[in-house]
């Protein structure tokens, strides 16, 4: 399956692209902003959470899925298949008239969005040769941070001005011409064989994730049922046994949804666990800093917001960079630097108190973006340059899925560490204390980001892993 595609091709692949992956991206963020409107339109506050957790889930479950796909049946026809739905779910979400309808219809764009957030990386990789690959790559990275910034932004614009509504509309025109430019400038050439669909394990991946998931949320107090009550611990064995039974049916399969070769590799495996350290930290700095802002130094919601603006900056900028450095510094090098601006910024936010300069809390806010733009986008790069392409869909979509599994275990965890409440009406001091210790533990994982990063290989480009062979 090789594309053979113009330099002019190329660049409106990858505007689609871009256009498909903000879209994806702003789809996390914008509905926050809208969803006071919503449940004054709608009603059921109590389903409130359930908006933007059920499109999170449904777009975890389908990343891995979408990525094997896109390796067997071609990253075109995978990824508009996958756009359409997200289309759809848009859509429909848009002419909502009941919550219920609603959450449905957001669990139907997530559905699309697994391959949103995972194809448009793989095609990158098959596309670009590696110096220039690190670079797009790096540009596509940013646009998560562009998301982050612009989402809640323009959700206020669009509830004060249009509808909420529009938040959804605004998909359809923008994702049309991404479709357009894919269909019209994207050649793919599928080699035509038997191909074996690993329908026991999207099944039974599917289920114990959703399990998972679903377990995770009521730990965190969204579903109803008591923090760790017997329900969410049953939930939760439930889903390790369905779990074990999907690496069994993987271990036999002859196209397993998540080959577990993958794994063999030293550099898949250090770029999958550094990343979900990663992640499990920047929920930290992403929900937990505003906290502190607001119930520490009594600054406002929008204040707040204002001061994360380094972090949305940085992220992004630390992306372009690393695009920019990765083929010069090597992997290692550049992993070893950004562990070390993460070490600095995650011990400075632990040891703040409440007379320290929010400045320096600002100082450390963009230190830890640059850091998470560096790394995460080397380790996406790495990843693509580590196998062929039969595999790349699913050694990034495993990635991504492990990412997202990593923020999903951020939230829960340090929810857990946090005591219950609002900045509002919790006292400072134990809002404070409580902080801290969430910040002590990420600058604990800190440190083992930076020792992990000793042992990372040198350079991002491998001996590509092929589908059927083995890594040492």
């Amino acid at each position: 399956m090789k594309e053979e595609v113009t330099e002019s091709s190329r660049t409106k692949i990858t505007v689609a692209l871009f256009v498909a992956t903000f879209l994806a991206a702003i789809e996390g963020t914008i509905v926050g902003t809208a969803m006071p409107s919503i449940t004054g339109e709608l009603q059921g506050v109590q389903q409130y959470s359930w908006i933007i957790s059920i499109y999170l889930l449904a777009t975890v479950i389908t990343t891995p899925i979408y990525g094997k796909l896109s390796d067997l049946y071609g990253r075109k026809r995978m990824f508009m298949i996958g756009a359409l739905i997200f289309l759809a779910g848009s859509m429909l979400s848009g002419i909502a008239q009941s919550m219920t309808g609603l959450i449905w219809f957001r669990a139907l764009q997530g559905l699309g969005a697994g391959a949103l957030t995972t194809i448009p990386y793989t095609i990158i990789g098959d596309l670009y040769p590696f110096e220039k690959r690190a670079k797009v790559q790096g540009w596509m990275s940013s646009i998560w941070g562009i998301a982050g910034i612009s989402g809640p932004l323009l959700g206020g614009l669009l509830v004060d001005y249009v509808s909420w509504r529009a938040i959804f509309y605004m998909n359809l025109p923008f994702g049309v011409v991404a479709l357009v430019l894919l269909s019209l400038f994207m050649k793919e050439k599928i080699e035509k064989k038997k191909r074996h669909i690993d329908y026991p394990g999207i099944v039974v991946f599917s289920a114990g994730m959703f399990f998972f998931l679903y377990a995770m949320s009521l730990l965190r107090g969204e579903g109803g049922d008591s923090q760790g009550g017997w329900g969410t611990m049953a939930l939760f064995g439930l889903s390790a046994a369905l779990l074990a039974f999907f690496i069994w049916i993987e271990k036999r399969s002859p196209e397993p949804i998540i080959p577990l070769q993958l794994f063999r590799s030293r550099l898949i495996s250090m770029a999958n666990l550094i990343s979900f350290l990663l992640c499990v930290i920047n929920v930290a700095v992403i929900f937990y800093l505003p906290l502190w802002f607001q119930g520490v130094y009594g600054k406002t919601a929008t204040y707040s917001g204002i001061l994360m603006i380094p972090l949305s900056i940085a992220w992004p900028l630390g992306s372009i960079l690393a695009g920019n450095l990765i083929a010069k510094t090597g992997l290692r090098t550049l992993c070893m630097i950004s562990a070390c601006f993460l070490l600095v910024s995650n011990a400075g936010f632990a040891l703040v108190g409440s007379t320290s300069s929010i400045w320096l809390l600002v100082f450390y806010t963009f230190l830890s973006g640059i850091s998470f733009g560096l790394t995460l986008t080397a380790l996406t790069v790495a990843v693509t340059s580590a196998v062929g392409r039969e595999l790349r869909g699913a050694a990034v979509a495993s990635n991504n899925f492990i990412r997202t599994l990593g923020q999903t275990i951020g939230i829960t965890v340090f929810g857990l560490m946090l005591h219950t409440g609002t900045a509002n009406d919790i006292d400072p001091g134990l809002l404070q204390t409580s902080l801290h210790h969430i910040f002590v533990w990420v600058a604990w994982l800190s440190v083992g980001v930076l020792l992990l990063s000793f042992i990372t290989p040198k350079q991002a480009q491998e001996e590509p892993l092929q589908a059927g062979n083995h890594a040492s």
